[in-house]
């Protein structure tokens, strides 16, 4: 893991490289503390920030290949590295390090760009191709690490978070209305846009060239689904749950390769458990793990990790947060997803990671990515049920369903029938909405725009964030499974969205951290795609198949209990004692009629609401949230762009 940056002049040469590439890797060292690098040509620039984790002595960035036409800015992990060694050297190739670095280097050269398709990994790099005066940018399939670029007075300018590339003279930070939106309806922008106005992201499974004066940007890799209910249906049970679990145990087994020590997070839930019980038999020595308590009981799971630390006998480190300890540090938390958020959960996220790093760990293991692609959330079984209901209209019965569905949520155990039905949405008339199972979460989200400002509604002009996603899936979607549509929602927008964006990375990297994710090896990805949806989700039973799977390497408790997603406590963090001075001033009346995005009045009623302890559940908590951040997002990136361009004066 590290931090890359550059920049590619199609047209002429660029002048005071380094004087650009020194501030953009800076504004990123957080990513790299251990080493950095620049190399400068006639038209094209990368620089580096590095964490050194595989090939330390000898894995420096930006690289050159041996013939000196290819020069590499590389962040992140190839974890199929060695067997890819392998091949190339027994196809000719020489090798001066023993990084994966010079892997791709090696793999370029025999393949061209073409090359990512046999990277098993999460990574995002630039490759300089001298000769043929292209730049080459490439994201991994699953969108695990970031990479935005700009064009500037026809520069491409590329790096690993946005802040980098506000360092350069004349790219400023104006929030872009329509991502907003779309922030405040999808929980995320959808890529390639970003809360950045003309900053893109490279999206997930991309490629970008620029050469001849021309940009092509086209996908390398696609999540795909089968029609109907799964390619798998004629195996047995067993024989899918072998396949499942021998596949997890080499994502996790490829990804401990490491010349450091890799450590493992864990929750209490399945998903971390699997993956640590698996990690706990590969290791040398003692698993490492580290989880968070919490002091509100309703997001605590303190219970269940100390099973798993039991069950496994890992040397075990966890820290408690408190509603104070998330206030605390939220600006900082704000300032490293670098856009506004509609949650306090990255915040422990955080404190967890410093907590990692400041125990010796660069590289941690966690279970992101297995609610996606098996079906645990929530929301799957939501929707089927809102689809059985839908069947019978006028029944008092089938929506009592619903509060099974969230035991956590004690305001909706008091609902009446008619209410619950109302609000889930159950109308025979729309299942054949494409967006139908998450209608429900995005008309609750988009409540909170109930506080935008008269102005920024006439900078939208009616604009529809869902009409934007809608037009923009694949063209076999209609022909899924309706289960695997809701798994595509979630997998291609709010996993490397949110999930990945603002909870894994960022939160990892602000400290130095790695994360790594074995459920989102592209293998096990496919594979589950072609699981039955009957074995991913049996009846309302989440990750049946993965339950089955894992079942002898996790204690009965763990593997039986439902699931809880993980959430931290959200506008309550913010009163538990005074107010922040820094929550009063970003969201006093001065300064949201100064950012303009949102109506001072209603701002000012919803903190007063929220200071006297009673916010109207989701709606005025994501609100909350969501203003919050957007205005400190203001301060932060708006003072960065004045005083830079105050500098270049």
């Amino acid at each position: 893991m590290c931090g890359i940056a550059g920049y590619f002049a199609s047209e002429g040469a660029f002048q005071d490289g380094h004087s650009v590439l020194g501030p953009m890797i800076g504004a990123i060292a957080h990513r790299g503390p251990d080493e950095n690098g620049i190399y400068v040509d006639r038209n094209a620039g990368l620089g580096h920030m590095r964490l050194s984790i595989v090939g330390l002595g000898d894995g420096q960035q930006p690289m050159t290949s041996a013939s000196g036409d290819l020069v590499i800015s590389y962040n992140g992990e190839v974890f199929n590295y060695i067997e890819l060694r392998d091949d190339l050297i027994a196809q000719g190739h020489h090798f001066r390090t023993s990084s994966d670095t010079e892997v791709i280097l090696h793999l370029y050269e025999e393949m061209g760009p073409d090359c990512v398709t046999k990277l098993n990994g999460d990574f995002a790099f630039a490759i300089w191709d001298k000769k043929r005066r292209r730049m080459m940018l490439a994201r991994d399939r699953m969108g695990v690490r970031p990479l935005f670029y700009t064009w500037q007075n026809g520069v491409l300018f590329f790096a690993s978070e946005a802040k980098s590339l506000l360092t350069v003279p004349g790219i400023e930070a104006e929030v872009d209305v329509y991502a907003l939106d779309q922030l405040f309806t999808l929980w995320a922008p959808i890529s390639p846009r970003t809360i950045f106005k003309n900053i893109l992201e490279l999206q997930p499974a991309h490629l970008m060239l620029v050469e001849d004066q021309r940009s092509r940007t086209s996908p390398y890799w696609q999540l795909q689904y089968p029609q109907g209910q799964g390619t798998t249906q004629n195996r047995s049970e067993n024989e899918v749950e072998e396949e499942l679990l021998h596949l997890l145990t080499d994502a996790t087994r490829i990804r401990l390769r490491a010349d450091v020590p890799v450590g493992s997070y864990l929750s209490g839930g399945l998903d971390s458990s699997a993956v640590s019980a698996i990690a706990a038999k590969i290791v040398p020595n003692r698993l490492r793990t580290f989880s968070i308590r919490f002091e509100s009981a309703e997001h605590d799971e303190t219970a269940f990790q100390m099973q798993m630390v039991e069950a496994l006998g890992t040397n075990h480190s966890a820290l408690t947060c408190s509603g104070s300890d998330i206030s605390n540090i939220f600006p900082a938390v704000v300032a490293h997803t670098e856009r506004p958020i509609l949650r306090t959960a990255p915040a422990p996220l955080y404190l967890l990671s410093r907590l990692a790093k400041s125990e010796g760990y660069k590289v941690v293991l966690t279970g992101e990515g297995a609610d996606e692609i098996f079906a645990g959330y929530d929301i799957f079984r939501e929707a089927k049920v809102r689809r059985f209901c839908a069947t019978r209209p006028n029944s008092r019965i089938r929506p009592h369903l619903f509060r099974r569905l969230y035991p956590y949520l004690t305001g909706l155990q008091q609902q009446s029938p008619e209410y619950l039905a109302a609000f889930f949405g159950t109308d025979v008339d729309k299942l054949g909405d494409p967006l139908h199972s998450h209608r429900p979460r995005f008309r609750g989200t988009a409540a909170a725009k109930m506080f935008f400002s008269s102005e920024l509604r006439a900078a939208l002009k009616g604009y529809d964030a869902t009409d934007d996603l809608a037009s923009g899936l694949p063209k076999d979607y209609g022909r899924w499974h309706p289960l695997h549509q809701a798994q595509y929602l979630e997998t291609s927008l709010l996993l490397p969205g949110y999930i990945l964006n603002c909870q894994s990375d960022r939160m990892a990297m602000a400290h130095g951290l790695e994360g790594r994710f074995p459920f989102l090896d592209h293998r096990l990805v496919e594979f589950a795609s072609r699981i039955p949806t009957g074995m991913k989700l049996k009846g309302l039973a989440e990750k049946h198949i993965l339950k089955r799977a894992v079942r002898d390497l996790v204690p009965e408790t763990i593997a039986a209990r439902p699931k809880q997603p993980y959430r931290a406590p959200d506008s309550r963090s913010f009163m538990a004692g005074a107010i922040p001075d820094y929550v009063q001033e970003s969201m006093s009346a001065s300064a949201v009629s100064d950012t303009g995005l949102f109506n001072p009045v209603a701002v000012e009623k919803l903190l007063a609401k929220c200071a006297r302890g009673n916010p109207a559940g989701y709606r005025d908590d994501s609100a909350f949230v969501g203003i919050l951040s957007t205005q400190l997002w203001h301060q932060m990136f708006n003072r960065q762009s004045q005083q830079h361009a105050v500098a270049a004066e």
